[in-house]
């Protein structure tokens, strides 16, 4: 149980060093990587910036993730759910295009006029206060890897098993604090887990000014 995402960030900091993993760029999945990211980036001593991605939803079930996408529109599909689902390339199509914009339009907010940060042989960390599925920490993963990046490393607080073995072929390096035997929900494992503001989310950004 972690008290709240800033103690989560320690904590996944602690694991980060013990490992000897070292990079050159944090980036945090807003709006709850945010702090986490922020604790992990200061202790490492390099710049942090965000990565967004979108879940895309199956018809008449918004919980359910299909897919995702990133704001540059890197796609992961999950197509042997999508064909059981009889999902029609119409539907996916128009979802995508929503999604990616409102990724994007996500990453202008929180950036502001900010210049994203150059990974282009870069070692970079993504950060988030958890991961349940894994759908939008793929499209993340795969925008971070297809912008030229040295490796690509997953650091996260909590997982389940089953999300970790998943993305284990994603990316260079997974550091996972928890990988709890019984996982409902990211927030479970958390004393505080209140919702981060958009407003407070990039206070974590302008620090780095």
């Amino acid at each position: 149980m972690f008290k709240d995402r800033t103690n989560a960030g320690s904590r996944l900091a602690d694991a980060i060093v013990d490992d000897g993993i070292t990079g050159d760029i944090v980036l945090a999945v807003p709006r709850g990587g945010l702090p986490v990211g922020r604790v992990v980036a200061d202790r490492l001593g390099v710049p942090l910036d965000i990565v967004v991605a979108r879940k895309i939803s199956a018809p008449h079930n918004p919980e359910l993730a299909i897919g995702a996408v990133a704001s540059d529109g890197t796609l992961w599909l999950n197509d042997p759910l999508i064909d059981d689902l009889g999902v029609d390339e119409e539907y996916l199509d128009e979802q995508i295009e929503r999604e990616r914009q409102a990724a994007g339009a996500k990453l202008k907010r929180y950036r502001d006029d900010r210049a994203p940060l150059e990974l282009d042989g870069k070692r970079v960390l993504i950060v988030d206060d958890g991961v349940a599925t894994g759908a939008t920490t793929t499209a993340c993963i795969r925008q971070v890897a297809e912008a030229g990046a040295e490796r690509v490393i997953l650091a996260v607080p909590v997982a389940p098993r089953g999300a970790i073995e998943r993305l284990r072929s994603e990316v260079d390096e997974i550091v996972c604090v928890e990988v709890p035997s019984h996982f409902g929900a990211v927030g479970q494992f958390y004393e505080s887990f209140e919702q981060v503001s958009d407003e407070r989310a990039k206070t974590y950004l302008r620090t780095e000014e």
